[in-house]
């Protein structure tokens, strides 16, 4: 969803700075990208990284206008087998690395811009096994809720897109057959989402077409979180 969303970004003419933690993973993004991106090998829940990142947007570029953070990962434990360190990688990433992601992009921030995290719809369907990963993602929306307040005098927007289940690299990772089947049954449509699909909400929350869209979860789920 970043990739899609990163080479949308371009195509609409901005130049983007992503991260991955694997090298490999990350040259295969600037490739496909093409132009206009600079790639920082990084993990957001490792502070050092992040202010690695940082360092370069301000040499190479100075000033941010738009700050997608959407690193962020999820394991299914059902209450009753959740261990500390299922917790704390889940909070880590997901709420820790969000956090600091935004906090530290702040002094580069031009006013008027427009901050968005990836949250879940598990964060508001309560999916079985996914306590703890819906747990951290709906802390975004409390930091969405507090940072717009606190980022108004500079009308920094700050919203959290709610992806659906999509049909990505990382689903193959974390869900069986079975699940996939199981979530498709209950999207209206039938399928899954695609990543176009969620980086056309992204550019949507980026641009000036959303300047009356602040502090919102914005649900991108072919209408999952309806029924």
């Amino acid at each position: 969803m970043a990739l899609a969303s990163a080479r949308r970004f371009v195509e609409e003419g901005a130049y983007v700075f992503i991260t991955s933690r694997r090298q490999e993973v990350l040259d295969e993004a600037v490739r496909l990208i093409g132009r206009n991106v600079t790639g920082v090998r990084g993990d957001a829940a490792n502070l050092d990284d992040l202010d690695r990142l940082f360092d370069t947007v301000r040499r190479e570029k100075g000033k941010i206008d738009v700050l997608y953070a959407s690193a962020g990962m999820g394991e299914a434990a059902p209450l009753g087998e959740i261990t500390e360190q299922h917790f704390d990688a889940a909070f880590n990433l997901n709420a820790r690395g969000t956090l600091f992601t935004v906090q530290k992009a702040l002094l580069l921030f031009n006013d008027g811009g427009s901050i968005f995290m990836t949250g879940s719809v598990a964060a508001i369907k309560g999916f079985p096994g996914y306590s703890v990963y819906a747990a951290s993602k709906a802390t975004l929306l409390a930091f969405a809720r507090g940072w717009l307040n606190e980022l108004k005098d500079r009308n920094i927007r700050v919203n959290v897109l709610h992806p659906g289940p999509t049909d990505t690299p990382m689903q193959d990772q974390v869900l069986t057959e079975e699940a996939k089947w199981m979530f498709e049954s209950v999207i209206p449509r039938g399928k899954m989402g695609r990543p176009e699909e969620i980086a056309a909400v992204a550019v949507f929350l980026a641009s000036d077409d959303s300047s009356f869209v602040n502090g919102v979860e914005l649900s991108v789920d072919g209408g999952l979180s309806a029924i």
